[in-house]
């Protein structure tokens, strides 16, 4: 399916005046094989269809033969633990901005996350930006990768840091232009003045300008070198929270399950890249699905495992996953500079619970009030069959 990212956020060129992380909506569509995505759209804005239609709905498709269940669930989640994950944003003398960090990625797109961070406030340009995670000769000091804590962390920790590295590029330019560096700005990998764009010094000559000459005055009065390290302690943590709502329709002469509609709403702060959160969401939500309908270790009596294959370990695919419709409410978190809270988990922790709700709506005439995980169509079968849980 076509994902239609309605209003996307992306961090502008630059920053504003207090440099704070600046943003700003743009209309975008991006094609991928998954479902209709409403970013940082109102709740109140999706088409959820009112509990009354459903009921109706629910009675026509009884009367045809067919068993329609819809199920809810909620979720709040602890995210960004501390103490903290340190980083370091250092101009080097060819222009090019190195980020370090001890975040450890592992397919979360850290490095694309701290990359967009900084270039927020150094120029808006991603490609002069080289990202070194979790490497213990650049960064000897890290926590490692957890509890959806990465971009709280270090990127609040990059964030601070590219922040001093632009008051102090700012400073040393203005030294090298003659003018203030309230009236400067960063745009690509120059320094600029305002309203004059061809007054300029590139970032690479400021960054050799900081390190100073023999016999002289550094200039400006700063120490030298164009680098700053920062270690943002979280002493509270974010929560992240949504809910789920599941509608299913059960094959009662199989026990099969089919999901026919998944909505998502949830509110993770601010989003940093649009595309990275929509893929942590989605991507959880089918491990929730394989989690309520397909996933589970066997062993046999003398407890040797039995499921020791994807042969026998079932995962969703592409058959299994409806489309998904994800909602992004955004109300930044007042706990880091970024207003960011944790998405790792988001997608996974509702689904599992919203299934099966819906499943156990679709069996309430046969008398079905519970079922444990996970939904197991010869499971279903016998319940059916014996009319209880």
């Amino acid at each position: 399916m076509i994902v239609k990212v309605k209003k996307a956020l992306i961090p502008m060129p630059g920053a504003t005046a207090n440099g704070s992380f600046a943003y700003k909506p743009i209309s975008n569509v991006i094609t991928m094989q998954t479902r209709t995505v409403a970013v940082n759209t109102p709740l109140k804005a999706m088409p959820i269809r009112c509990p009354s239609d459903f009921s109706r709905r629910q009675t026509e498709a009884r009367a045809s033969g067919r068993y329609l269940g819809i199920g809810l669930a909620n979720f709040v989640e602890l995210t960004g633990r501390g103490p903290f994950e340190p980083a370091t944003v250092r101009i080097t003398s060819s222009g090019k901005i190195h980020v370090l960090s001890s975040a450890a990625a592992m397919g979360q797109s850290t490095k694309t996350m701290l990359a967009q961070i900084v270039s927020a406030q150094l120029g808006g340009d991603i490609a002069n930006i080289i990202v070194t995670t979790g490497d213990s000769a650049t960064s000897a000091i890290g926590f490692g990768g957890f509890g959806s804590r990465q971009t709280v962390t270090a990127g609040s920790s990059a964030h601070v840091a590219a922040t001093k590295v632009r008051e102090k590029a700012l400073a040393v330019a203005g030294h090298l232009l003659e003018a203030a560096p309230g009236d400067l700005d960063i745009t690509g990998q120059y320094v600029h003045l305002k309203g004059a764009a061809e007054l300029k010094v590139g970032l690479g000559e400021i960054a050799r300008a900081s390190l100073g000459v023999a016999g002289a005055y550094l200039p400006a009065g700063l120490p030298p070198g164009m680098e700053a390290s920062e270690a943002f302690v979280v002493n509270e943590m974010a929560y992240s929270n949504g809910t789920a709502v599941a509608t299913v329709e059960v094959d009662v002469e199989t026990g099969g399950v089919k999901i026919l509609d998944y909505i998502m709403a949830h509110d993770c702060g601010q989003v940093i890249n649009p595309a990275i959160v929509d893929g942590q969401v989605a991507g959880g939500i089918v491990h929730g699905i394989g989690n309520a309908l397909l996933e589970r270790m066997h062993f046999d009596s003398s407890a040797q495992p039995l499921t020791t294959t994807l042969a026998e370990y079932l995962l969703p695919t592409s058959m299994d996953i409806p489309e998904i419709r994800i909602v992004h409410h955004c109300s930044p978190s007042p706990l880091n500079p970024l207003g960011v809270k944790g998405v790792g988990e988001s997608g996974v922790l509702p689904t599992a619970a919203a299934i099966i709700g819906a499943v156990e709506n679709a069996l309430s005439e046969f008398g079905v009030k519970h079922i444990d995980m996970m939904l197991r169509p010869e499971k279903l079968w016998r319940i059916i069959q014996g009319g209880n849980s």
